[in-house]
């Protein structure tokens, strides 16, 4: 195995970025493949809990970075998501510099399919790094003006240094029926695309199901609305043309 490499990042919080990278990472698992979500986002750890190991983890990602550990020691595989393993970021502080984190994706590479990197949002130091060592990248935007304009200065910083436009990607998270239209502040999917500049790769709907699952580490149930739009980000994620369908 030789993993490709993904940043998921955001301009704005609140886009709901964390609960994608799990649900991206638990159905490219459900696929076959062994995936590896790193949680860049110091201070506002999430990933843990939506991912189900809240309490397994000993050793965090600045463990890894400054040394303190071996990369392998901070792995802690979902017991969720059979095929989906996960790096923690630490609860506060944390110094995520380039260098040592392309070390330890160069260490990790050869044990996974995939690694998906949960940047924080905004443009600092957690999303310099993923940026100068990522692939490919997923913006995960709702719809609303501000995360849509937030996103495009996103979209051009990654362009700029140099993120090949082609593997840049959207996906709009929270999306529901009443979210646009000519009385919302979005009139509809193509207008979240001309802003960001950036194709769609999948449109993930408001789920209090998703949402229920990622705030109490419980698994997503397999049927849900959230789970089958999980499925078409993995298949399109992996290069597989499958329809858009929505309104769900």
């Amino acid at each position: 195995m030789n993993a490709q490499i993904a940043m998921l990042c955001s301009g704005k919080g609140g886009t709901g970025k964390s609960t994608v990278a799990v649900l991206l990472g638990a159905q490219l698992a459900a696929r076959g493949q062994k995936v590896l979500l790193v949680e860049l986002d110091s201070g506002l750890r999430s990933v843990d809990i939506i991912a189900g190991v809240y309490g397994r983890t000993v050793y965090d990602i600045e463990d890894v970075l400054c040394g303190r550990c071996a990369g392998e020691k901070a792995v802690v595989e979902s017991p969720l998501y059979r095929g989906l393993s996960v790096i923690s970021a630490p609860y506060e502080g944390g110094d995520i510099r380039p260098g040592p984190l392309r070390a330890l994706l160069a260490a990790m590479r050869p044990y996974f399919d995939c690694i998906l990197l949960d940047t924080a949002a905004g443009m600092g130091a957690p999303f310099c790094a993923a940026a100068a060592v990522s692939e490919r990248a997923l913006l995960v935007l709702t719809p609303d003006p501000v995360a849509l304009r937030d996103g495009r200065i996103v979209a051009d910083r990654l362009i700029a240094d140099g993120m090949p436009a082609g593997r840049l990607r959207l996906v709009v998270n929270r999306a529901a029926r009443d979210r646009f239209g000519p009385r919302a502040a979005v009139a509809d999917l193509d207008e979240c695309i001309d802003t960001v500049g950036a194709q769609l790769l999948a449109v993930i709907p408001e789920s209090p199901a998703l949402q229920q699952a990622a705030a109490t580490g419980a698994a997503l149930p397999p049927g849900c609305p959230a789970a089958l739009a999980g499925a078409a980000l993995a298949a399109r994620f992996c290069g597989e043309r499958v329809g858009l369908r929505f309104p769900f």
